[in-house]
């Protein structure tokens, strides 16, 4: 029985990471269609005179960039920084703490 939980445990964990990995693509996904989508209506309207390089161009995909690097840490950083194996380590060496010392803590 306490393998199956852990199979499930771990089933659900894989499920979120998943869930997580599809919701930063489709965010991916978004961000490059939306951009070059402004990227070319502004190359489509721009004047003879004006300059394509400027803040205003790029700005919203750099701020919206920002903002996809940080969800991209969410779902994929914690692995690189902390390690893959970090989390079940630290669940083991709890786990294995609690069952020597007897303690009950929830």
């Amino acid at each position: 029985m306490e393998n199956s939980l852990e199979e499930q445990i771990k089933a659900d964990k894989v499920r979120k990471k998943v869930k997580a990995m599809q919701g930063f693509y489709k965010h991916l996904i978004a961000y490059l269609t939306v951009n070059i989508f402004l990227l070319i209506i502004k190359l489509i309207n721009i004047e003879s005179d004006e300059n394509f390089f400027t803040w205003a161009t790029f700005s919203t995909a750099i701020c919206w960039g920002v903002g996809l690097f940080f969800h991209w840490y969410g779902v994929f950083g914690a692995d690189i920084v902390l390690g893959k194996s970090w989390e079940e380590r630290k669940i083991k060496e709890m786990m294995e703490k609690k069952n020597t010392t007897k303690n009950t803590w929830e």
